[in-house]
């Protein structure tokens, strides 16, 4: 196994996880990010603190504004590359092909549910099996889904991706990892092991692909979590001494390119789990591949392009440089994408004004809630009992509320009945006795 890690996980699970992360948080580089502060640039955020740095942020080639929030994360030593997005908005989604395209990847991981906790985490940017095809006009792509493969724990699609003004097309591989749960952190680190190779085998993260493009909400968490766990293994396998690789140092190193990696202690502690158990196949001398199929009952062959992956015509680019124009228009003149064109559009809200935010950043206003949207083709998390009971209660007070209104309306209308007969009583008595005066005086 590997001492040095696991020595340092037991030294750490002393119960001092949250301190640890803060001594990661407090020594991790602070640098600028002002192009992600600019008016015309804020509504292509998903949240208002994660911002991608200046020095490694994805610079779009195409139309007037180059901003995009992604960043170019590459370790030196791995030589491992990877964009690290969030997950797209509804008016970025053209924005997020494009990156893909010009960047030359090959392949796409994403480590989020389109709807967690009843917030919409990430506009679905691929068509759904029941459409096949969408089409971006605003950045001139089309997409088609040629198959999807769905596992326990993830689905891999295949998708073809069109240039509409040179006709050229690139097959792309879609991996969503289903099993992360809404709220913490996987139980077992062994299915996402098992997707982490299963990307590897796709062979997607080759020196001669483009790098490969990771995201989940925000860009961050999970994103940072799969990163840093296939760098290490990596490093793992390429150094004389398996145990001399520093957890910490690799994850300090990936946040000189992307802010807030690995984001709670939790996704940290998790982070040491999965290299943990990855090392210890890697130690016995076999395979990670061998190994990891091992943890999957399926019988399952790696999905590979149906075309062999060929060589980049250019260069691997270094990470990208500062822009050199950025559009001085405050509104952006690509079009809203409409992921869902045959749905109506009305919506009726969830109230999860007590649900935990699984996101430690400020939400922004692009978390949009929903009771009952059109549903992605994956399976949408039910509501925690959380908001049942919230909904009981509420209906309980309402029920109260009705039931004391309508003891007003019957007190009123019994004060109102003594007040009648009371006044009939005494026009009565009145009559009575005018009667009997009269008949005193004249008889």
């Amino acid at each position: 196994m590997s001492i040095g890690v696991e020595d340092e996980f037991r030294e750490i699970e002393g119960g001092h996880w949250n301190v640890f992360h803060q001594e990661i948080q407090r020594l991790s580089s602070d640098l600028s990010f002002n192009h992600a502060k600019l008016p015309e640039n804020k509504g292509r955020n998903r949240y208002r603190d994660v911002s991608p740095f200046d020095h490694s942020r994805i610079c779009l080639r195409s139309g007037t504004n180059d901003y995009i929030n992604a960043s170019l994360i590459f370790t030196e030593e791995a030589k491992r590359r990877y964009i690290l997005t969030q997950g797209p908005l509804p008016a970025t989604c053209g924005h997020f092909w494009e990156m893909v395209w010009e960047q030359r990847s090959r392949g796409v991981v994403m480590l989020n549910r389109i709807i967690e906790l009843g917030s919409v985490k990430c506009t679905q940017y691929w068509p759904p099996p029941e459409i096949k095809e969408l089409l971006f006009r605003d950045a001139g792509f089309r997409l088609t889904l040629i198959s999807e493969d769905v596992k326990a724990y993830c689905i891999v699609r295949q998708l073809e991706l069109e240039n509409l003004k040179t006709r050229e097309t690139r097959e792309i591989l879609h991996f969503h990892y289903t099993a992360w749960p809404d709220y913490g952190v996987p139980s077992s680190p062994d299915s996402f092991l098992f997707f982490l190779m299963k990307v590897r085998e796709s062979g997607c993260m080759m020196g001669d692909q483009g790098p490969i493009v990771v995201h989940c909400s925000a860009g961050i968490g999970r994103s940072g979590v799969f990163c840093l766990v296939d760098t290490c293994l990596l490093l793992m396998c390429t150094r004389k001494d398996p145990l001399s690789v520093c957890v910490r140092d690799v994850l300090l190193e990936m946040r000189q390119y992307r802010m807030g990696l690995v984001q709670t202690a939790q996704q940290l502690r998790f982070s040491y789990l999965a290299i943990i158990e990855g090392a210890k196949a890697l130690l016995r001398n076999t395979s990670v591949q061998e190994a990891m199929k091992d943890l999957s009952d399926e019988e399952d062959v790696p999905l590979m392009f149906t075309t062999p992956l060929r060589p980049s015509s250019q260069p691997s680019s270094p990470p990208p440089r500062p822009p050199k124009r950025i559009g001085m228009g405050s509104q952006d003149s690509r079009a809203t994408f409409n992921p869902y064109p045959r749905a109506g559009e009305a919506v009726i809200g969830y109230d999860y004004s007590c649900s935990p935010d699984p996101e430690p950043y400020g939400r922004a206003r692009h978390d949009v809630t929903f009771t009952s949207p059109v549903d992605p083709p994956m399976v949408t998390p039910t509501p925690v009992s959380t908001h049942c009971s919230l909904t009981g209660l509420r209906l309980h007070t309402v029920a109260d509320q009705a039931a004391a209104h309508l003891q007003k309306r019957t007190d009123r209308k019994v004060e109102a009945s003594a007040s009648l007969f009371t006044s009939v009583y005494m026009c009565a008595a009145l009559a009575v006795g005018a009667y009997i005066c009269y008949r005193a005086h004249f008889h």
